[in-house]
């Protein structure tokens, strides 16, 4: 036998034993190591509040008492603080919440809001809460609750929200960085004269014959006045998506129609409630703070109003949204959404 044999004989069995051992190991079950039970200090900070999501119960003072009124924050930027002022009066934060998705993205911090007397706010039933002065303190009120000042605090309004947002600006612009007025004209009287010679003659004859025939009658809760409304008013100048939005149905489901009639008037054409005369377009030129004013094709407000504004204030700036309505951050949303942004930015920025 060769020495080469040899060596292959003798080392046979501690192969085969490695091999043994290899197969073994592998078919042992591998210990695991059980995971570690979650720190609740991983979740939580230390803190002397429960978290609620960013929801907050603001309280207000008024002539009639204290109230709360509901808010929820999104984000945190101590530079930017942006505050949304809804429609109506008494509609609710929710059509507005598409500014999620865009303000979140930049990284801003904003404040959904439910004004006093709606939905998800206190709904005080004494109408003499319901005027433009009272409500211009409940946003001051608010401002100091969120700790917003001239260094960061902004204010987005639509409609009814605008036309609070260019009362605040009147009396409390030193406490303001930029102004954010969308679809709201600065004279109700003007409104009301482009509703009727401009609005309601795009309706067909018979249609607008009717409507004004239930208006005649005060009959407002007479389910054809909304079955005429919507699809020859709303679906034309209101929002023109092929579907409303899911936060402008709630917002409609929650309206308190006490609030809107007092001030709004019950009629969608014009303004014949508290706001009927409100006309600050003379004073426009008060208002020293950036300004963005938001106008739209098909809006109830004449879209050459808004642009007027923008010129009439010191430092205006205007946006037109040429596929959009009364709410066109949705049914022109990239225009509109692009214009928010951009103008924030260059405010913030210094660019404006």
């Amino acid at each position: 036998m060769t020495n080469i044999m040899k060596k292959r004989i003798t080392s046979f069995p501690v192969i085969f034993f490695l091999i043994i051992l290899i197969a073994t190991s592998c078919a042992r079950p591998v210990e695991t190591k059980s995971a570690e039970p979650v720190s609740i200090t991983d979740y939580f900070k230390p803190t002397d509040s429960i978290e609620t999501g960013g929801v907050r119960l603001i309280p207000i003072k008024t002539p009639l008492g204290d109230f709360k009124v509901w808010t929820k924050r999104f984000g945190l930027n101590p530079k930017i603080k942006i505050l949304l002022l809804h429609g109506g009066p008494g509609l609710t934060h929710e059509y507005m919440e598409c500014f999620e998705s865009f303000f979140e993205r930049e990284g801003f911090e904003f404040y959904e809001y439910d004004q006093l007397g709606s939905y998800y706010s206190d709904q005080p039933k004494d109408s003499s809460l319901w005027t433009v002065p009272r409500f211009v303190e409940e946003v001051e009120q608010v401002r100091k609750a969120i700790g917003a000042d001239a260094s960061n605090f902004y204010i987005v309004g639509n409609s009814w929200g605008g036309i609070l947002g260019m009362e605040y600006a009147l009396k409390y612009q030193q406490n303001l960085k930029g102004l954010l007025i969308s679809n709201m004209m600065a004279s109700a009287p003007e409104y009301g004269k482009y509703a009727d010679e401009v609005l309601a003659k795009q309706m067909k004859p018979e249609v607008l014959a009717e409507i004004r025939s239930i208006e005649a009658k005060k009959d407002f809760s007479n389910p054809r006045y909304m079955d005429l409304l919507i699809p020859n008013y709303y679906a034309q100048h209101i929002c023109r998506l092929p579907e409303f939005p899911d936060g402008f149905n709630r917002a409609g489901k929650h309206i308190n129609p006490a609030v809107y009639t007092i001030m709004q008037g019950p009629s969608e054409f014009g303004i014949s409630g508290r706001l009927a005369k409100w006309d600050i377009k003379a004073r426009l030129h008060e208002i020293t703070i950036p300004t963005l004013m938001i106008g739209a094709r098909y809006d109830t407000m004449d879209p050459r109003a808004m642009e007027e504004q923008s010129k009439l204030v010191k430092k205006g700036r205007y946006l037109y949204c040429p596929n959009g309505s009364h709410l066109s951050m949705w049914d022109d949303q990239k225009v509109f959404m692009a214009g928010v942004v951009g103008f924030i930015k260059d405010v913030d920025s210094g660019r404006f």
